[in-house]
Formats: structure tokens, sequence, C-alpha cells
């Protein structure tokens, strides 16, 4: 494996039907039991998860995560402002998040929803957190972000442990606009998400969801210069977070015990992988929360 990035596990998809390319729905017990197995053996010691995950925090409690170091997130609360009645929300969701993962402290604790930090009171919720951290309960604290203003916004009111981000050869934005240069400087730990951008960047073009009409020549651009090094989608998508200096741990979902240990190989394997002008700047297709796919 690499030994400048960490390979990840997200847990999304073990506790909701996640992912636009998933046409099976959540992953039987068993299976993430044996992914965690074969995870165990390969290394592999990181695991992120959420109050929001559905039964994700459920199902790994369930399967003794002593050896793993876990992140969860905060409920998202969504409001104009914040008061001590969200903080006490907070508290309580974490120790639920405890209990479900049967674990008496954990290695992070995310803002699942940056905004809610960034209201009015924002700065009660991050009071919240830091108080946990003293309590010896999570060891980093940190947000969850989509966009460079949201990283400048955070960083104007302190220093995260951790900062989670998007990032894949189809979202190059947080590289070419200097945050992840920046975040490595001054010493916070970038976790890179959306690797596969939900399968997105897996699927074939003749699977397509007809809202990515606009971006089909930029994806089959992709799978041809992906096809022409002679490598896989999954090689190429890994390849490009795994090199990006900065980044210390690339998560990953898979649903499958095969699916992991495809990646692993890929992981380790892969070599560099150019994704110069592949990139895409326009939020409609980057962010999942803005698909329109039905």
């Amino acid at each position: 494996m690499s030994s400048l990035v960490e390979l990840g596990l997200g847990t999304a998809q073990w506790g909701l039907p996640y992912g636009i390319a998933n046409t099976g729905g959540r992953p039987h017990c068993n299976e993430v039991r044996s992914i965690l197995a074969e995870a165990r053996l390969n290394g592999v010691r990181f695991l992120d998860t959420a109050h929001h995950y559905g039964e994700a925090e459920s199902v790994l409690g369930d399967n003794g995560l002593e050896d793993f170091r876990i992140v969860t997130k905060t409920p998202s609360f969504q409001t104009a402002s914040i008061s001590v009645m969200q903080a006490e929300e907070l508290s309580d969701a974490f120790r639920q998040s405890l209990r479900r993962l049967s674990c008496d402290r954990i290695y992070g604790l995310l803002l699942h929803r940056v905004e809610d930090l960034l209201v009015p009171g924002g700065e009660i919720l991050l009071n919240t957190m830091e108080t946990l951290k003293a309590q010896g309960l999570i060891s980093k604290i940190g947000v969850s972000v989509y966009e460079g203003y949201q990283i400048d916004a955070v960083l104007r009111l302190f220093r995260p442990d951790i900062i989670q981000l998007p990032l894949n050869v189809f979202d190059q934005r947080l590289i070419h606009s200097g945050h992840v240069n920046l975040l490595r400087e001054i010493g916070v730990e970038i976790h890179a998400r959306s690797v596969f951008l939900q399968g997105l960047l897996l699927m074939p073009l003749d699977r397509l969801p007809a809202f990515f009409e606009p971006v089909y020549e930029l994806l089959s651009q992709w799978h041809t210069v992906v096809s022409d090094r002679g490598l896989s989608p999954t090689q190429a998508a890994m390849a490009y977070v795994r090199d990006c200096p900065g980044v210390k741990t690339m998560l990953i979902g898979v649903d499958t015990v095969d699916q992991f240990k495809t990646c692993l190989a890929d992981f380790s394997s892969a070599p560099l992988f150019d994704a110069s002008g592949l990139g895409c700047d326009d939020a409609r297709y980057l962010n999942p929360m803005n698909w329109k796919l039905n």
C-alpha cells in the first residue's frame, strides 16, 4: 500500500440504499462482517460513518471495533440559528452513536452540515464538540465540506483537526483552488471522499441517467483515457486521489468483499494517473445533492 495515504472504508451504503450505481440495496450483515475481516487482514483500520447513515452505526457495532479508528458525524440541524437545545441534541446524538458502535470512545467527530457552524450561535456546537474531546470521548474534531468557501469560513473560526472533502478525477476544484494545499500546510488532516463520485465514474456510459447528458462528452473522455492507458476506472480513480499531496485518508465505499479485494489490489498497484483535462467545475454534476435523477 501507499506509505503516504491511508485507505479507509465509508459505510453509508451499509446503513442505507446509497449510490447512483447501487442496484442491490444494503449488503447483508454477513457481507459487512466479511469486508471488515478482510480489512483487518490487510491493515485497513479506518471507518467513516454518521448518525444519519440509517443502520450503519449499529451494523458496525455488531462487529467488535476495538482495532478500528472510527469517525462519525453529528446530526444536521438546518436552523437559522443555534441554541443550547441543539448543542444538547448534538451531545445526546453522539452518546447514542457510541452506544450503537459499542465503543467507549472513537477517533473523530465531524460536523455533518458545515452551515450549522456558520449561522448565529454556531460556536455553541463547536464548544460542545471541544468539550467531548476534552472528556476523552473523541481524539479529533472537524467538519465535512463541499465547497472552498466553506473551508474559508471554517478557518476563520477555528483550525479543525480533520476536514472531510470531495475529491475525484471529475471534481478537482479544491486542488485547483489551492485549498487542499492550504490545509496540508497548516496541518489539517484531509479525508477525501467521493473517490468514485457515488459510482458515477465506474458506470458504463450506456447506463448514465439523462441528467448527465450535458457532461456526457467529458465522462466519455474519462473512459477513453482510462482504457487507452490500460487501466480500469477503479484503478484510475483510486490512483488519482491516492497520489494527491496532502490527502491523509482516502475513503471508498464497497458492497461486497470481492469489490473490496479489487480495491485493495488497485490501491496498491495502480500506476500514477494524470487526470489533466478531466475536471468539471459545475456543481450540479459534482454534488450528488444537486442530482435530479427522477
